[in-house]
């Protein structure tokens, strides 16, 4: 069970943030393992269940990420990430581009959460602005909703020339999205320390489930370049 993180946690974060070499790391992993990586698999794991309820019909994976850097992609960096996240989404050949995920991200200065993609590819993108224009209610449902709140916020890249088409005023920032997501960024604070977190995330995974369930469906989609 999940009962927060600790100040070892915080520490950790910010000892590999300036120390990011494997000495320091191997001479600090008892640190890492008890005090980061089993408490984010805790609350992964918890979450994981929660969704599971939420939603049996659907077939979910949860994880949760490596400290390790893609030795391929180092780009000058140390070989480890000074963060970790925790995802659940459904399983796919390519998940980062695919399929939506719900997400916590925890770092030493920051952390988040929320319902997006990592990467959401150029069909999905398209098949989102085809199913806005075939039925543009539901989708202006879900953006009053979203707008009416302020928990979340509506991110992600811009396409340097913006989609022309959008059906309505109130869509119109979907078009400007080359990938998406609806998510909360804030300050560390007292709330990671307990399992206050836990509550919180739910509750704002809550009010995430019904445009989970928009999106999801979007790769069964027609492809809109193909002709009907």
């Amino acid at each position: 069970m999940f009962n927060g993180f600790t100040d070892e946690t915080v520490d950790f974060m910010w000892g590999i943030r300036f120390n990011n070499e494997k000495p320091w790391f191997e001479a600090h992993k008892e640190i890492y393992l008890s005090s980061f990586y089993r408490p984010m698999k805790e609350l992964g794991d918890e979450l994981y269940d929660w969704f599971s309820e939420q939603r049996p019909e659907l077939p979910l994976r949860g994880r949760v990420s490596r400290i390790y850097r893609d030795a391929r992609r180092l780009h000058g960096r140390g070989p480890f990430k000074d963060h970790l996240w925790i995802s659940v989404e459904a399983p796919a050949e390519s998940v980062w581009t695919v399929q939506p995920c719900f997400w916590f991200e925890l770092g030493p200065d920051e952390w988040s959460y929320g319902l997006g993609y990592y990467a959401a590819s150029p069909s999905t993108m398209m098949k989102l602005r085809a199913r806005m224009e075939r039925d543009p209610k539901p989708m202006e449902t879900l953006t009053r909703r979203l707008n009416r709140q302020q928990e979340f916020s509506l991110e992600g890249e811009e396409y340097k020339r913006p989609k022309e088409g959008a059906p309505s005023e109130l869509l119109a920032p979907w078009y400007l999205k080359k990938s998406f997501s609806m998510g909360h960024r804030d300050k560390l604070n007292e709330s990671l320390f307990t399992r206050e977190l836990v509550d919180r995330l739910k509750t704002g995974y809550v009010f995430l489930l019904l445009y989970y369930d928009y999106f999801v469906t979007l790769e069964c989609d027609p492809d809109p370049r193909e002709p009907g």
